[in-house]
């Protein structure tokens, strides 16, 4: 029972910490250009976010009021 209690604080203090990072670790990861291709690959991979991205990039013109 302890040991388990031990791993959820343990895994909450681990979320903590990267929520409170979580700019300075984007940065860092995409910093890097081997891991920025693995990670706009992987968001490309999904086909709700392609479909989202390539309907908004490439939708036409939009109409002037």
């Amino acid at each position: 029972m302890a040991r388990k209690m031990v791993s959820i604080f343990m895994l909450g203090l681990a979320g903590y910490f990267v929520f409170e990072n979580r700019y300075r670790l984007m940065n860092m990861l995409l910093g890097n250009r081997f891991l920025r291709r693995v990670a706009v690959g992987s968001i490309m991979g999904m086909p709700g976010i392609r479909s989202k991205m390539m309907d908004s990039l490439f939708s036409g013109p939009s109409e002037f009021q």
